[in-house]
């Protein structure tokens, strides 16, 4: 039986060079920001961590891939040449902290741009109220705040609220709130009378904490980002699962990608494009309740062909376990499952290692609990993507240019 391939290659407190995965002719490792100080050569660079050796679940190597295929281009440009010639000493200004919800990420974010993560505390008392303390000064620095609104997502959309308050406080110049995974950000509509948007409503509140941009990562809509009166970078994950399945023996020709409903089509279809321009197909269901749905039938052909499911999470799994079931009713060879965000609420788990799945790809933007893991899962970092927004936001420099 095949193992579950996981991509967390960082300890708490160390990390070490992230080994390739596949085919690494057309792979490149990118050095940390902040200790650039010329191009190197290909798979050369070393970072400041202390290194260790692969970590492994059940006996295999953890493997992470890297979303360089598109940075070539804006690393050997002059205004990153500048950045790479900078004086280290700026970084001074330049603070990461971290919340509870995903601190593994967090330190591999802080490794990747050569920072140690800023030190904090948070506790909780004994009725549950939060407790935040920044524990270095923070003043006239650009400040990083790293927290997803996992679930928990009450408890840790307040833990931030209030790391951002406490920034604000210590006279932090500027405060970004990182945002892996968005709570709520189905909620970003009115469906029915008398329903809340909440969407709009922690847009409102990250605002009023303090913050003065958020940088979030594959957010539910893109219509999410107007409900913010901040600056709001929005970055995909889409590199990272390209890559990966990139260094599949699969013949391009053999793809096809799959929505599982009407309203992904417009983010299948622009995976399809750079997945080889392959062909698209739409699963149309019906909806009879929240996290309830009901495949009615299939949008195109994929008789023969490997099926790459797309969306931006995976919850309780039931359009997705739906929907693979009607693929290999009409014929598919393989299904894979990729989404940016493994929510995984239960009965998830169950569902997705039912033997539907070839493979089940996510990211690492939600920490995934290890009782979680199953054989056909694969989670792959996005923290070199991060950790290079992070750094171009910080330096001013384009972030739309990384996707290009």
């Amino acid at each position: 039986m095949a193992q579950s391939t996981l991509s967390y290659f960082i300890s708490l407190d160390r990390c070490f060079p992230p080994p390739f995965l596949g085919d690494t002719s057309r792979l490149a490792l990118v050095p940390p920001p902040s200790s650039r100080s010329a191009p190197l050569p290909l798979r050369t660079w070393q970072p400041r961590c202390q290194g260790v050796g692969s970590l492994s679940w059940k006996e295999r190597p953890v493997l992470p891939i890297i979303p360089t295929h598109n940075w070539s281009g804006a690393i050997n440009s002059r205004p990153m040449q500048d950045v790479m010639l900078q004086d280290s000493r700026t970084d001074t200004r330049l603070k990461i902290f971290s919340g509870t919800a995903n601190p593994q990420l967090s330190q591999e974010i802080a490794c990747y741009l050569g920072l140690e993560l800023g030190k904090i505390k948070i506790k909780r008392f004994a009725d549950g109220e939060i407790y935040v303390q920044l524990q270095e000064s923070v003043r006239g620095c650009d400040v990083f705040l790293l927290q997803p609104t996992c679930p928990p997502a009450n408890e840790n959309l307040m833990e931030l609220l209030i790391m951002i308050d406490a920034c604000r406080r210590a006279s932090a110049k500027n405060i970004t709130a990182v945002i892996p995974y968005f709570g709520y950000a189905r909620a970003d509509r009115k469906t029915q009378g008398r329903e809340s948007i909440a969407a709009k409503l922690m847009a409102n509140l990250i605002t009023e904490a303090g913050a003065n941009r958020v940088l979030a990562l594959d957010l539910h809509s893109g219509q999410s980002m107007g409900y913010f009166d901040i600056p709001v970078d929005h970055v995909y994950g889409q590199p990272v699962i390209l890559d990966y399945l990139a260094s599949k023996i699969i013949s391009a020709d053999d793809f096809v990608v799959v929505s599982p409903d009407v309203g992904g089509v417009a983010r299948a279809r622009a995976f399809a494009k750079k997945l080889s321009d392959a062909p698209l197909a739409i699963v149309d269901k019906r909806r009879q309740d929240h996290n309830m749905s009901e495949v009615m039938n299939l949008i195109g052909d994929v008789r023969g062909k490997v099926a790459v499911m797309v969306d931006d999470m995976i919850d309780t799994a039931g359009t997705i376990t739906n929907g693979a079931a009607l693929l290999h009713k009409e014929g598919a060879r393989e299904v894979y499952a990729c989404c940016t965000h493994g929510v995984f609420s239960p009965p998830a788990i169950e569902r997705l290692s039912g033997g539907l799945f070839q493979e089940v790809i996510i990211t690492n933007t939600i920490p995934v609990r290890e009782e979680s893991y199953f054989p056909q899962l694969t989670i792959l970092s996005v923290a070199n993507l991060l950790g290079e927004t992070i750094w171009r936001v910080h330096d001013d420099s384009s972030v739309s240019s990384i996707f290009r």
